[in-house]
């Protein structure tokens, strides 16, 4: 059975960092497309950064552009999310989505495009 476990979640201060690790069991992370989205009360789920792990560039959302990074352990089949230069508006609950498609390095599928998805991590972050 496939399962994603997000972790790293918690509360900082503006311009602080942090880092979101999702570890994926029941399927290797080759060949997908994986991905970040988060999600505020009342909002639609926002596409944050995106990449095929077979070897596209990733793509991120223009909020966070130039401040995060997703990348991938392929040893630990763990996908990470590196942010940096928190903002009070970067709150919200972090998902990690996985799906066994071809995804390119220029636009953000939509969350039905992922099949497989964790259960979130809350990040807070204050002013």
């Amino acid at each position: 059975q496939v399962q994603l476990v997000e972790s790293g979640g918690g509360s900082v201060q503006a311009g602080g960092s942090l880092t979101l690790s999702c570890a994926a069991f029941g399927y290797a992370l080759v060949g997908y497309c994986v991905a970040w989205f988060r999600q505020v009360p009342g909002k639609e789920r926002e596409g944050v950064a995106v990449v095929y792990t077979g070897g596209e560039r990733p793509y991120y959302g223009d909020a966070v552009k130039g401040r995060f990074t997703i990348s991938q352990d392929n040893a630990k089949n763990t996908l990470y999310l590196q942010m940096n230069s928190l903002k009070p508006e970067d709150t919200g609950m972090y998902y990690c989505a996985a799906d066994y498609s071809y995804c390119p390095g220029d636009y953000f599928p939509t969350p039905v495009s992922f099949r497989h998805w964790g259960q979130g991590t809350q990040v807070t972050v204050s002013s």
